[in-house]
């Protein structure tokens, strides 16, 4: 009889790992974020409050005529020109300089080129500082909360929101191949190189993402401070900020957690299922073996 062979199967079978039903991990899940809530109430509160946050926020409100009139009033006197033309003198006068500097001397006319530059840039920072300036007296009309202070934070959050994409999209192509270099002589499996991948990929776009979410947050305060608002109305609108940008990455690391982890969930369940048929296939032939062997002996 052939019963060493079909006992070696039933026990492979029995260490076999038996992945749990959707509705467990459901529950898991479930049961995962009302801990995670309970030992950490700022987080989800912050968390929580964001969403409102980007649910009812919209694009601002909108300028009203006398508003709208004296905003572009104030931002029709910014000289552009003036400021273009110092501009290009300071890039000039800096050519100079650094066509006349040697590698660690600076000889007369290096020293007059030097100079030349120096004023340059002071004359451009004079004419930006003042640009500035009416810039924000034209921002105050308009408040912090209105369209255009709403929109400027947002344009500012997508900017920091795609430079994190993208910084994780380039580090996930280059770990992708040298991940791959390093399979091909371990002789890795195609499933197990996917996973390193899928992996590093999540670790990447975490990393770009909080990155962004940070230099966006430490740059906000600059331009809710830019519109002259009160303090009550500066620090409302910065923690409203801040927790909806906290909410909207959170939300999106959490979409690609719950992709890849379904992804892999279902991949391994598709193994699962074909384990046990090929399981159930040997231990067929086997019983069949035993019965021929029975019928003859």
């Amino acid at each position: 009889m052939d019963w060493p062979r079909e006992q070696q199967a039933r026990q492979q079978r029995q260490r076999a790992l038996v992945l749990p039903n959707a509705a467990d991990i459901g529950t898991l899940a479930v049961n995962g974020v009302k801990h995670f809530a309970r030992r950490h109430k700022v987080i989800t509160g912050g968390y929580l409050f964001g969403i409102v946050v980007l649910l009812l926020a919209g694009a601002g409100t909108k300028l009203t005529f006398d508003q709208q009139r004296q905003y572009n009033r104030i931002m029709s006197t910014i000289d552009l020109d003036a400021e273009f033309d110092a501009s290009n003198r300071y890039a000039m006068s800096m050519q100079a300089y650094r066509a006349s500097k040697g590698w660690f001397t600076c000889d007369s006319l290096c020293q007059r080129n030097k100079a030349r530059m120096e004023r340059t840039k002071a004359t451009l920072d004079e004419i930006r500082a003042e640009g500035n300036a009416r810039m924000s007296d034209a921002k105050s009309v308009a408040g912090v909360f209105s369209e255009v202070g709403v929109g400027e934070v947002k344009d500012s959050f997508w900017e920091y929101f795609a430079a994190g994409k993208k910084f994780a999209k380039r580090q996930s192509m280059w770990d992708a191949m040298f991940i791959g270099l390093r399979g091909m002589r371990r002789d890795e499996s195609w499933m197990e190189y996917a996973l390193k991948v899928l992996l590093q990929a999540l670790l990447n776009f975490s990393m770009g993402l909080v990155m962004a979410l940070f230099i966006f947050i430490f740059g906000l305060w600059s331009i809710v401070r830019s519109y002259q608002p009160n303090p009550v109305t500066a620090v409302a609108f910065f923690l409203s900020a801040s927790c909806a940008a906290f909410a909207f990455v959170s939300t999106y690391l959490l979409a690609l957690y719950g992709a890849a982890a379904g992804t892999v969930y279902g991949a391994a369940k598709l193994a699962e299922s074909q384990r046990r048929l090929e399981g159930g296939a040997q231990q067929q032939q086997a019983r069949q073996r035993v019965q021929y062997r029975q019928h003859y002996d």
